[in-house]
């Protein structure tokens, strides 16, 4: 389901993951973007399960 955004965005930071990300466009860059944290969503909630052993901050609070 795509829904239209109006968002206020550095630029200087979409420039600089669109480059890393090698995407085309800055909407490919974001749906890239958040396609990576979302991947990751298993190892951060293992994370939060252990209570932060070792010092761990969670990134997403």
């Amino acid at each position: 389901m795509l829904k239209h955004k109006h968002l206020k965005l550095d630029q200087k930071k979409i420039t600089r993951a669109k480059k890393l990300l090698g995407a085309k466009t800055e909407r490919e860059t974001i749906e890239m973007a958040l396609d990576q944290v979302l991947s990751e969503e298993p190892i951060v909630a293992a994370m939060r399960r252990a209570g932060g052993v070792g010092g761990f901050e969670d990134p997403w609070k």
